[in-house]
């Protein structure tokens, strides 16, 4: 079993059981001097990523995942054409983490995810304004484009 650190999509529940049914969720928590942001080429494909960033901090979920959940989770994330992979430490153990390259321009996502990503915060009571401020981060006029 390997640790798995979700900000993203894979937070909600429900997608991670559909897409790592033996996932076991750990705990939520916040991760310290790291920043969510949304990045991308275009608005069409731009989603949420993490960097490290003094003063901020980034709301996760704490996954135990099998070899065939990060082989699923490989495939959904477009691993390593569109995101790469990294390790954080996390409550003084090692988690997998994925991220989008830095060099990637800061672009706001389509709705329709950042509703998702809203609705998984307020299931586990995360702070909400944390989702807000990486989306005023993000370059608005890119919607125009």
């Amino acid at each position: 079993m390997k640790k798995y650190l979700a900000y993203g999509a894979n937070l909600d529940v429900e997608t991670m059981a559909r897409r790592c049914p033996q996932a076991k969720l750990l705990w939520t928590g916040y991760l310290d001097g790291w920043r969510l942001m949304f990045k991308g080429e275009h608005v069409t494909n731009s989603y949420a990523t993490i960097e490290k960033w003094e003063g901020f901090k980034v709301p996760y979920a704490l996954w135990s995942i099998t070899e065939s959940d990060e082989k699923s989770l490989d495939r959904f994330e477009g691993y390593p054409k569109h995101y790469l992979k990294g390790m954080v430490e996390v409550e003084g153990s090692q988690a997998m983490y994925y991220f989008k390259p830095p060099d990637l321009p800061t672009r706001p996502p389509v709705m329709h995810y950042y509703w998702a990503l809203e609705k998984a915060y307020e299931y586990h009571g995360l702070d909400k304004t944390i989702l807000e401020a990486a989306m005023e981060f993000s370059d608005f006029k890119a919607w125009e484009r």
